[in-house]
């Protein structure tokens, strides 16, 4: 199966207002009142920063992103990336749930704004400036959450009126530049797989301090979401990244974290079967 019938380009932009503008004549003048640097006065006018709803928001996106990160693979250099198309569905569903969350917040915030502004004028007295909280529609233009799914560019669709061996000339240099790309995207699985292992490894060191170590779920349960991930971010379905992969499945199957916690044994096993791992391949 090719890459452009496996995968498909997916755009996700999420803008979150910052609500951050420094007034550098109030900045000196609280330096000045208070015998104080003009770096050390640096003074926020815009109360809205701090806004606990703002900062919900700018969480959420940044959540956002992360996520989609974990779910897709590089591609091109202003942000437009790879999704399998056996991820599609969950993807698509999973952005939707994203989407109508991140609007209920905006929604809030589109009520609470004037009150915002009030608390602002009230505890900023002199220094508060109108012109530095906009009208209400202008600030919610400043929140958004766009996706955009396009295929991947077909070499041999080049639909351009030139000569023919300009045409040519294009398609072995899209040809090239692909290549190069899909080598790109796969480094990521190859290198999300290799930071996992060697966590996981380092994680199992005895140390000399046994009271000191702290054991979670998420020790087992990020490696075998990984696993699954990968399953549909091997787009080139590399043998080798599917064997590292399975490998990593066995090394942890029928474990579980209490026997991590109270058995050695269990964790010189389970770090010898992923320093094993980590040998074998080329990283």
């Amino acid at each position: 199966m090719s890459i452009t019938s496996s995968s498909m380009l997916v755009e996700l932009n999420i803008s979150v207002w910052t609500a951050n503008k420094i007034d550098k004549d109030a900045s000196r003048k609280v330096a000045d009142d208070n015998r104080a640097s003009a770096d050390a006065g640096k003074f926020r006018k815009n109360l809205m920063a701090g806004s606990n709803l703002r900062k919900e928001i700018a969480d959420y996106a940044t959540a956002c992103r992360v996520w989609h990160q974990r779910c897709t693979l590089p591609w091109a250099d202003r942000g437009t990336r790879l999704l399998p198309t056996s991820l599609f569905f969950d993807y698509k569903t999973e952005a939707n749930a994203r989407k109508d969350y991140l609007d209920g917040k905006l929604t809030k915030f589109r009520e609470g704004y004037p009150t915002l502004v009030h608390t602002a004028q009230n505890y900023l007295g002199d220094l508060f400036d109108p012109s530095d909280y906009p009208d209400v529609d202008e600030v919610m233009s400043k929140f958004g959450m766009r996706l955009v799914f396009s295929p991947v560019p077909d070499a041999g669709d080049f639909r351009l009126d030139l000569p023919k061996q300009e045409l040519d000339a294009m398609r072995t240099q899209y040809e090239e530049a692909f290549e190069g790309r899909v080598a790109d995207a796969m480094r990521e699985p190859w290198a999300k797989l290799h930071d996992m292992l060697g966590k996981m490894s380092e994680k199992l060191i005895e140390p000399e301090d046994e009271d000191k170590r702290r054991w979670h779920d998420t020790f087992l349960t990020n490696a075998q979401d990984m696993c699954q991930m990968l399953t549909h971010l091997n787009i080139t379905k590399d043998a080798n990244l599917e064997s590292a992969r399975r490998e990593l499945e066995r090394a942890i199957a029928g474990v579980d974290i209490d026997s991590i916690k109270e058995d050695m044994d269990t964790r010189s096993t389970v770090k010898s079967k992923l320093d094993n791992i980590l040998k074998q391949y080329e990283w």
